[in-house]
């Protein structure tokens, strides 16, 4: 299949954005504050889940899910809060471009609840065992804390979860019709000319 020369018909000037869509609203301009005031800190407090936007010095962007129990990043002040780096894969996409690129966007989820918290700043890595000792899980203490200087947060609509029927469990598909990961796995590992034997 040809690809699309997608810059033959494309939108490259704010002028141009403004012109198609048009001036937010005085009230969504000024719903963004730059504290994490006792709502933000409800909100975060109440959240098992969160996404983590990162990029690094070249602008290349990446997404990670940050599931843990609820009350897990904690809030040191109005102005800054932890995210606990728990064990994973050790492929380290996020904080190899924290590194090179402060910059972080993150929104915070609530299960059932269609509104989401977005909160952007700039993000380090840090090893201060006060902090991290605060963020045991089962007895384990994480070796990084990804803390953030906050910088902008605000509520954002319901619109997005809302028509995506998330929370509605007659919606979902069944489990046969799912995507399997195993399978998604395995065939992204034979494109790169790796071929696991599957046991017998």
């Amino acid at each position: 299949m040809e690809l699309i020369n997608f810059s033959r018909n494309s939108v490259s000037t704010k002028e141009e954005l403004r012109e198609l869509i048009g001036e937010p609203h005085e009230l969504v301009i000024k719903k963004s504050v730059s504290i994490l005031d006792d709502q933000c800190k409800r909100f975060i407090s109440m959240s098992p889940l969160l996404f983590l936007s990162t990029s690094d010095a070249e602008g290349k962007c990446d997404v990670s899910p940050r599931g843990d129990q609820a009350g897990s990043v904690i809030i040191l002040n109005k102005h800054q809060l932890v995210i606990p780096d728990r064990p994973g894969n050790k492929r380290q996409d996020s904080n190899l471009n924290i590194l090179s690129n402060p910059h972080v966007g993150l929104i915070f989820i609530i299960p059932g609840l269609e509104e989401v918290l977005r909160i952007n700043g700039r993000a380090m890595l840090i090893k201060d065992k006060e902090i991290l000792n605060k963020m045991a899980l089962k007895g384990n203490i994480p070796l990084l804390g990804i803390g953030v200087d906050v910088e902008e947060c605000f509520v954002h609509c319901s619109r997005p979860l809302k028509e995506s029927n998330i929370w509605k469990p007659e919606t979902w598909q069944t489990p046969e019709t799912l995507p399997s990961a195993s399978e998604i796995f395995h065939a992204h590992l034979k494109i790169n000319g790796v071929e696991l034997k599957k046991e017998s």
